[in-house]
C-alpha cells in the first residue's frame, strides 16, 4: 500500500500530478495518516499553487 508521502514524492520529482495519482491521494486521505504524510500533502499543495507541479486534471479542463 502506498503512503501519501510516496505519491507526493513522485509528483514533486516529476513535476507532474496525474489524474490517477490525484485519485489515489483522495483515497489515502480518507484513511488515517501521520503528520509526515500531512506535511508532504501540504508541500504538494504549495508546489501545485506555485506552478512547480502541473496537474493533469487542470490541463484537461483547460483544453
Amino acid at each position: 500500500m502506498y503512503l501519501i508521502r510516496e505519491v507526493v514524492q513522485q509528483a514533486l520529482k516529476s513535476g507532474y500530478l496525474s489524474v490517477a495519482a490525484e485519485e489515489q491521494l483522495r483515497h489515502l486521505l480518507k484513511n488515517k495518516y501521520d503528520m509526515e504524510d500531512l506535511d508532504a500533502f501540504m508541500k504538494l499543495q504549495f508546489a501545485a499553487m506555485s506552478g512547480q507541479v502541473k496537474q493533469e486534471s487542470r490541463e484537461l479542463i483547460c483544453s
